[in-house]
């Protein structure tokens, strides 16, 4: 194991600081999600679904089924078994543009939209996860996304061209005591003396791609400089490297428990020189560049993995009709006809909060942060829930390999592979935790500004009683009228109809209650990440039935009656889940299990491990040594 450097931790507020610093706090635009969380329940922000463009859909058409017809020819288990996509498969699809999706046509790219983008994810993952992880890691966070928003247009000129004829591109921002907290970052960047070049040293860790690309965004420390009379420290910025720069190079390539084939990269950048002419948007803007690219980028995901769960409700469909046990299809038993009714209603359910999030995206006019952040954390969690459920349904079939099935004569259906590759959705792109604490910020934003001062210890009264005055006329209508019925009428949604206004309540009544945790606990409830958790479950639960609403009605309008049925099945189990979050919020065991885990981690609890073998680490892996096809030594 590699001995790593020691650096100091960055103090609490540091990272609050960087953070806060990087955030954007303006909201030019309307959010649905944004209104869900103050209690206000604006369905015309979200229905009628908005529409693709027909020319768009038109431009897309080809390249889709061209794709689709190289994914029916990929060998999607070899690529797992190997852990390599053959190079061959990869001059492919740069030969078909699929490295260069939403790059303009004007830089040679296919000039296509973010809905066909995510069409594009949503059918490569429901074939392999580690060809996903190729193609959307390079365009939804590495170099094009950044640059078609930032860049100028010598940048644009320069690089665009590159990608779209395949060149390859990663994100490297993480490093080892830097993930989710980017004011440990310790890779640095200085200028020459006359700021034509900068000079980047340091490592960076996970970065998918890393080991196969061509260009880099590279995210390093820069020093700290004077900003409106504010000294700005921890300046972070982005800068485009190319990998043939001498002193790139790949110290590690990263294996994973899933995405066998993911070219991810511990990546060393020894004295790089990057022109001053590759800073992308400006000098100290790199955190907040990758916040507002992470914006469209975690779109990707909730498409992809809608996909991954189509192709699984499609495996289990046929098997539970086919298989018989106790004299009967096992779809008739009534446990798996559980499973099977809740896989297809959740899937339905995914790929509506995938795409109602893009289309509110393409329509414009909407901030989608919170969208976006709850379809990637949402849809996610829903996933893995459901692969677990498919896989459950097919047994212990479904925790064999598909090569081993194959050689048994079977049908090589993967899903033990879906579970590998599924479980890392929940981490990478931000964590579940992470989405979470985002969302979390943005729900009391508006409350802290307005009524901290009244409730933060160290306010004097004077602090308090200005701060009351200023905050009354807001609370004196708004608080009311949480309580007070919308009077709305949702007539025309049939069976939908009292879903949307059980969304009418509950989304005041979620208002409220935010409110009156911020009144219980004040400053302190930012430290109450559980309550605010739960919150935002609920506020995600509202925004996945307002979406599948939306989604099912438009469908069953252009003939799909189906849709509500699916739709209305989701809507059941996802009220039971905001009431259960409801009745939890304040979690009458959260002091407790803290308690314990502070103790836990302490070593107070050390003699729960007696009786186990001790882990010895052996240093570095032999390599195995086979003969005749099997494995004879280095075990």
């Amino acid at each position: 194991m590699a001995e790593q450097p020691h650096t100091a931790h960055a103090s609490e507020k540091e990272a609050r600081d960087v953070a806060e610093d990087a955030r954007e706090s303006a909201w030019d635009h309307p959010s649905f999600v944004k209104e869900l969380f103050l209690g206000r329940f604006r369905f015309d922000l979200v229905h009628p679904h908005p529409v693709e463009d027909p020319a768009a859909e038109a431009a897309a058409k080809p390249f889709l089924e061209t794709l689709k017809r190289f994914l029916e020819r990929y060998d999607a288990d070899m690529v797992d078994r190997t852990g390599d996509i053959p190079e061959t498969y990869v001059q492919e699809l740069r030969e078909m543009g699929a490295f260069g999706i939403k790059i303009p046509t004007e830089y040679g790219g296919l000039g296509l939209s973010q809905t066909a983008y995510v069409k594009a994810m949503e059918l490569v993952t429901s074939k392999c996860g580690s060809l996903c992880a190729l193609l959307s890691a390079s365009q939804s966070i590495g170099v094009p996304q950044p640059l078609k928003l930032f860049g100028t247009e010598a940048q644009k000129k320069k690089f665009f061209p590159q990608i779209a004829k395949g060149g390859i591109t990663a994100f490297a921002l993480t490093e080892v005591n830097a993930g989710s907290d980017p004011a440990n970052m310790t890779t640095a960047a200085v200028p020459s003396a006359d700021g034509a070049t900068w000079t980047i040293n340091g490592e960076k860790l996970w970065c998918t791609n890393g080991t196969r690309a061509d260009l880099f965004v590279v995210m390093a420390r820069t020093p700290d400089r004077e900003v409106n009379g504010k000294l700005r420290k921890k300046q972070i910025t982005a800068f485009i490297v190319d990998a043939r720069t001498p002193g790139v190079s790949v110290k590690h390539r990263c294996r994973f428990m899933g995405l066998k084939a993911i070219e991810n990269g511990w990546m060393s950048f020894k004295d790089v020189k990057v022109p001053a002419e590759n800073i992308l948007w400006g000098e100290g803007k790199g955190l907040k560049l990758a916040l507002i690219t992470l914006n469209t980028g975690r779109l990707t995901i909730p498409a992809s993995v809608a996909g991954a769960s189509k192709a699984l409700l499609r495996g289990v469909r046929a098997w539970a009709a086919e298989r018989v046990q106790w004299g009967q299809p096992i779809a008739r038993h009534d446990a798996i006809a559980q499973k099977i009714a809740r896989l297809a209603a959740n899937t339905f359910a995914m790929e509506s909060v995938a795409m109602m999030s893009t289309a509110l995206y393409e329509r414009g006019g909407t901030d989608i942060r919170l969208e976006a952040a709850i379809a990637k954390m949402f849809n996610t969690e829903l996933a893995w829930r459901s692969v677990d459920d498919a896989l459950q349904i097919r047994g212990g079939r479904g925790y064999e390999t598909a090569d081993s099935l194959r050689a048994r004569g079977e049908k090589p259906l993967p899903i033990e592979r879906a579970m590998r590759d599924s479980r890392i959705n929940l981490i990478f792109e931000g964590s579940s935790e992470i989405m979470r604490l985002f969302i979390a910020r943005e729900a009391v934003d508006l409350h802290f500004s307005i009524a901290f001062p009244i409730v933060a210890p160290e306010s004097s009264l004077g602090t308090r009683l200005s701060a009351l005055v200023k905050a009354a006329p807001f609370y004196l209508t708004w608080y009311p009228g949480t309580w007070i019925s919308s009077m709305k009428s949702y007539a025309g949604f049939g069976r939908l109809e009292t879903h949307l206004e059980y969304l009418d309540r509950a989304t005041r009544r979620l208002g409220r209650t935010i409110f009156h945790a911020m009144v219980r606990f004040g400053p302190k409830l930012e430290k109450r990440q559980m309550v605010l958790f739960r919150a935002v479950d609920i506020g995600a639960e509202l925004y996945a039935m307002a979406s599948t609403i939306s989604r099912a009605k438009m469908l069953a309008e252009q003939g799909n009656a189906e849709a509500m049925e699916l739709a209305e099945v989701f809507c059941r189990e996802s009220r039971d889940r905001v009431e259960a979050s409801f009745r939890s919020l304040y979690g009458e065991h959260d002091a407790a299990l803290y308690r314990v885990a502070q103790r836990v981690v302490k070593g107070e609890h050390a003699w729960l491990e007696s009786g186990i073998v001790e882990d010895v680490d052996r240093g570095a892996p032999v390599e195995p040594v086979v003969a005749g096809g099997r494995v004879v030594a280095g075990v």
